[in-house]
């Protein structure tokens, strides 16, 4: 993974790339940013640049033996920390990162931006909750007692570490503080005020910006050749996620708007039967449209809040939404938007942690009902 191929963000590439040339190597650092962000490709390419025998002032070679196998990552100098469960092969003791080396690579291959739910669905983990153990705390001291093998540099990236055991975390603080020389930890989280403190102060904090709507546009019109007005919009909808954007290409806006403006008339005259009809129709929806349904539904909120008063807002609309946000609008309380805001991304939290899909949107379209007709 080298900076250029992750797309924008020139100010916090520049900023890690001085700092390594300054000498200003921090012995553990914490790149934290949003579902969606750059966090792990950033750490991923910062430990190629640091490694990389011919780097750029720009970037990493990409043609070195060091960085050819940081892409493939295969670096025996490069190693990996991240939340896992038992499945039908993998149980006992043996649930650790390196027990799937060989999924994880694949999965990065083609997924750097995902989050813990995309990477639980690929390695099969059967709706159980991923975690990093104390049987990988030892792991790490173990493995980080060595001496690098080939590289300047021998870099371990804990993934998550906001899912790590509080015996684990604890485990790790001596190493964490007090490395062996030339040892480097990047932990990438998206939630780092879950960490516990002692980890927080031992570490470097790095906050990785979000992608702006204008380099996810341009991301999605030179990588996947997305025709420009239809990139625009997704990017809009994506919310700062280059991962939303890229599973919202294939989506299709019409069905989600039809879908979700039949809903909320349904939650407004407590239409049960069609509402049994729809939570059908939700539920066999993926994970990941399921997501984005939701998603939708959050920013349907949003302009049917600012739309009438912000006009640039309504360039992200197409005219069915315009219509629809600015009638919903006047016929609902702001505040009742915001409530309703509030239980769209509440639905969200749960479905992240795996809840059940059928439970959670029947409770969520009688709330819905109930703060759409309260006087």
């Amino acid at each position: 993974m080298r900076f250029a191929d992750i797309p924008g963000l020139s100010a916090a590439k520049e900023q890690l790339i001085h700092a390594i040339k300054s000498n200003h190597v921090a012995h553990a650092q914490l790149f934290y940013g949003q579902e969606g962000s750059a966090n792990l490709a950033l750490a991923l390419a910062y430990a190629t640049y640091i490694n990389c025998k011919n780097p750029t002032d720009s970037d990493s070679c990409g043609t070195c033996d060091s960085c050819t196998k940081m892409d493939k990552l295969v670096h025996p100098d490069l190693q990996f920390v991240f939340p896992v469960s038992s499945t039908k092969s993998v149980t006992g003791k043996n649930v650790v990162s390196s027990s799937y080396l060989k999924e994880w690579r694949a999965f990065l291959s083609t997924n750097k931006y995902g989050n813990l739910v995309d990477w639980s669905e690929h390695y099969g983990a059967e709706n159980k909750q991923a975690n990093i153990s104390k049987e990988e705390s030892r792991n790490i001291i173990k493995s980080l007692t060595l001496k690098s093998f080939e590289a300047e540099y021998k870099v371990m990236i804990i993934w998550l570490p906001e899912y790590m055991n509080v015996s684990a975390a604890n485990g790790i603080l001596k190493i964490l503080e007090e490395p062996a020389e030339k040892t480097l930890f990047l932990l990438v989280t998206c939630e780092y005020e879950r960490l516990l403190t002692t980890i927080l102060s031992r570490c470097q904090l790095f906050k990785v910006p979000a992608f702006s709507d204008e380099e996810i546009k341009n991301y999605l019109i030179e990588s996947k050749g997305i025709e420009a007005g239809k990139a625009k919009k997704i990017a809009a909808l994506a919310e700062g996620s280059l991962q939303a954007a890229v599973e919202n290409i294939d989506s299709t806006e019409d069905d989600a708007h039809v879908m979700f403006r039949d809903w909320m008339r349904q939650c407004w005259v407590k239409d049960f039967t069609s509402l049994n009809s729809t939570n059908d129709s939700f539920s066999k929806l993926s994970k990941t449209g399921q997501k984005l349904f939701l998603q939708y539904a959050l920013n349907m909120m949003r302009q049917a809040v600012v739309s009438e008063y912000l006009v640039d807002e309504k360039e992200k609309l197409n005219d069915s939404e315009k219509d629809f946000a600015v009638k919903f609008g006047k016929a609902l309380t702001t505040q009742k938007l915001e409530k309703i805001s509030e239980e769209f991304s509440k639905a969200h939290y749960h479905l992240e942690r795996n809840a059940n899909v059928k439970i959670l949107f029947l409770d969520l379209s009688l709330t819905v009902g109930r703060i759409m007709t309260a006087a």
